[in-house]
């Protein structure tokens, strides 16, 4: 029987755990927290988007932009309907929401965690909760962990699935780099992806807090003069610049984040093109030619923006409805269809949902996710320089690169 470690109890440590032990080896799961995923329990607001409904490989892989043919083997041997069923048998029923994004019926994050937990424990996998500090290898070759408590346990196999940057108080604080380090891997450059934005202007911050609905956005890159993304749906001015889920997903497309190479244009009256949108505004003008602009504008935008507008608009609050000029409406349309964010950068990392960069794939065998460095070193999900966009692909790495891991390390004898 082979003797498999797996360093990290999150969502591609349990999966590999789990499969391991199914597969015959006796399994160690060091995790220091007292309870298992406890990253999976704060994912998709604490629903857990558990996958994406993808039609096919091909499709899987077009929304992982950090490295996605590297997952070919693995989104091949355990795809999202594998894990739609692996949840299913385990008790969750599943559904499918807009953009094929995969969540528990009950809507609860811990339907997940707990099914895992059952996954693990029905398959006798043993659960440590010591902190590993060192890995132990000979000649190039894995032989086990050491704790912080200085206890050494070995192994023929040991899988890292530790986690990225992102939350460092759920666990995953950038163990798995120096683990990877110390058996002569590289570390690529580590940043925030599905991060909050850093804005220049101080329109964030004078309408912090405001959240915004049916809205739409379009990310420019300044650099190739290129729209690179747009998005329909909510956002959330910060005091820093700008969040929510359209701008976490926008930030997964800024792959070479300089100060200001990228730009955001909010529309928000997507709804109306042009013309209609200045036949709205004429209309609220007649029924209110002696009043303010800025009164009139509170029947088109929220409160806290009407004054960021007019000043980029150049009017004055105080305009009335009838001084208001062609050409000055016209910059308002302009504003109001395009209000424009100058990025700065990614919020800090330790607060973004996932780490882009991690362990050089070039270095770990996608057939197994063994390392080529070091034999009878795995690899597992976030640790791994691989990132996809937001709607459940950054889980479903976890649980395809957990899953090839865990079998493939329960046959090295």
């Amino acid at each position: 029987m082979s003797k498999v470690i797996v360093i990290g109890a999150g969502a591609a440590g349990c999966m590999a755990a789990g499969v391991a032990a199914q597969n015959g080896a006796e399994v160690l799961l060091f995790e220091r927290n007292e309870k298992i995923a406890r990253k999976v329990l704060i994912t998709g607001k604490g629903r857990c988007n558990v996958t994406n409904n993808v039609a096919d490989t091909q499709e899987f892989i077009s929304n992982i932009p950090g490295n996605g043919r590297f997952l070919y083997s693995a989104f091949s041997a355990f795809n999202s309907q594998d894990a739609i069923d692996f949840f299913e048998s385990l008790g969750v029923p599943l559904k499918v929401e807009r953009g094929n994004r995969v969540f528990p019926e009950s809507d609860r994050a811990v339907d997940i965690v707990d099914a895992l937990n059952r996954f693990i424990t029905k398959n006798k996998v043993q659960r440590k909760t010591e902190r590993v500090v060192k890995l132990l290898t000979e000649n190039n070759e894995i032989c086990g962990v050491e704790t912080e408590l200085g206890n050494e346990y070995y192994a023929d196999s040991v899988i890292v699935a530790t986690g990225g940057l992102s939350y460092p108080k759920t666990g995953s604080d950038g163990d798995g780099y120096e683990f990877a380090k110390s058996a002569g891997h590289t570390v690529t450059p580590l940043r925030p992806s599905l991060s909050a934005l850093v804005c220049r202007e101080g329109l964030c911050s004078e309408c912090m807090g405001l959240s915004l609905k049916n809205v739409a956005i379009r990310v420019v890159d300044t650099q190739k003069n290129k729209e690179i993304y747009d998005d329909f749906g909510e956002m959330l001015f910060t005091h820093f610049g700008v969040s929510g889920p359209m701008i976490l997903s926008a930030s997964a497309h800024m792959r070479n984040m300089e100060k200001g190479r990228y730009e955001i244009y909010i529309d928000l009256k997507p709804a109306l093109d042009y013309e209609k949108l200045d036949a709205r505004i004429l209309r609220d003008f007649a029924d209110n030619s002696n009043k303010s602009i800025s009164n009139i504008l509170a029947l088109l935008v929220p409160k806290s923006l009407i004054v960021p507008i007019l000043k980029t608009a150049h009017i004055k609050p105080s305009e009335k409805a009838n001084q208001i000029t062609k050409d000055m409406r016209k910059n308002l349309i302009d504003v109001i269809k395009g209000i424009k964010l100058t990025v700065t950068d990614f919020n800090d990392i330790s607060e973004a949902i996932v780490t882009s960069g991690g362990v050089k794939i070039s270095e770990i065998n996608p057939k197994t996710m063994e390392s080529k460095i070091c034999k009878g070193l795995y690899f597992a999900g976030e640790v791994i320089d691989c990132d996809g966009y937001t709607g459940g692909f950054n889980l479903q790495i976890a649980f395809s690169t957990g899953h090839l891991a865990g079998a493939s390390a329960s046959k090295k004898l």
